[in-house]
């Protein structure tokens, strides 16, 4: 979907969101989504760092085996 906005459609929401907010909000609107980004960066990190130590939070069992087990227990 975001691959299809080119530089003009950029552009246009550039400029939607400055009439929107106001040029004094955009420094402070930023400063927003950057640290929500690093937040989330920060967890989804977090997760795979305990996923691949094998901790006991970590109960995601593979689609495969998941599937293998759904037909072993209707067969």
């Amino acid at each position: 979907m975001l691959q299809n906005i080119g530089f003009p459609g950029l552009m246009m929401i550039l400029v939607v969101i400055l009439i929107l907010f106001g040029p004094s909000k955009l420094p402070e609107l930023g400063r927003a989504v950057g640290r929500t980004l690093h937040e989330f960066k920060s967890s989804a990190r977090e997760l795979v760092s305990e996923h691949k130590e094998g901790g006991e939070d970590s109960k995601v069992v593979p689609l495969k085996e998941q599937k293998e087990a759904a037909e072993r227990s209707h067969a």
